[in-house]
């Protein structure tokens, strides 16, 4: 397919070339910073530079737009699209409503449920694609897409897609940030951070496995007031942290 992207980021970086690769022809590249586009573009064999999303964009058989979710109404509102393009956006959050203020346009959804960092390589076989349309025939052309790229491609409401994204911020953003925690107070204590490797493998291999809540352990679970105690107090220099620490151990007890 022919494929107008929109956006230079973390995801259309890693999607560009996934692309290509799939034996597709991205026929140009737009970012609101011209030389982020510039050097995307030319990793893609034939890629132009649209330097103005108000101008006409080449013709394509798809227009993704992987842009920050705040990016996307106004993309949608202020590019001068041909008559029945199809336009999807990449967002987890954004309804397909979005598309309602361009009724030419056909709309549609094309989600990747994954989390996308520089100089990390994906493998989009195992990323879900998921594909929401407003109409059968754009649902056809957008699930042929991913499934050129992933072997899990789902269809997903609005609805469903937004709770999805909810459930990947916890598991994903919040996971990541509450590592970050277990690093700073190891770096406090003069401990490396690679003593936690094998715990935090070993905690995710079995949260895959079972349902999470079943396997819960520590403190929280044992009623250990003495324990849950002492980590509080060793918590005083960072009152946040200690706030959530109490939050957490709160909610792990919610579901006993």
């Amino acid at each position: 397919m022919r494929i107008g992207l929109f956006g230079a980021g973390r995801v259309a970086s890693q999607l560009g070339p996934a692309l290509v690769a799939a034996g597709h022809h991205v026929v140009f590249v737009w970012n609101r910073s011209l030389p982020a586009a510039t050097a995307l573009a030319a990793q893609l064999p034939g890629a132009q530079v649209l330097v103005s999303p108000a101008a006409p964009p080449l013709p394509a058989d798809v227009y993704l737009l992987a842009v920050p979710d705040a990016a996307v109404a106004p993309l949608v509102a202020g590019t001068t699209w041909p008559s029945g393009a199809l336009v999807a956006h990449l967002a987890g959050a954004l309804p397909l409503a979005v598309f309602d203020q361009q009724p030419t346009v056909r709309g549609g959804v094309f989600y990747p449920l994954q989390t996308f960092s520089a100089g990390r390589a994906i493998a989009w076989a195992a990323v879900p694609l998921c594909i929401e349309a407003r109409d059968p025939a754009t649902e056809i052309t957008l699930l042929a897409l991913a499934g050129s790229l992933s072997q899990h491609v789902l269809r997903l409401d609005s609805a469903q897609r937004l709770k999805l994204h909810v459930a990947a911020v916890f598991a994903n953003n919040f996971t990541n940030h509450v590592l970050g925690i277990a690093d700073a107070l190891l770096a406090e204590a003069g401990l490396p951070s690679a003593l936690l490797a094998p715990l935090v493998r070993e905690t995710v291999d079995k949260a895959l496995a079972n349902p999470p809540f079943s396997v819960q352990t520590g403190p929280a679970v044992r009623q250990d007031l003495p324990t849950l105690a002492a980590h509080e107090a060793a918590l005083a220099a960072h009152p946040a942290w200690q706030t959530l620490y109490a939050q957490l151990t709160a909610s792990i007890q919610a579901q006993l």
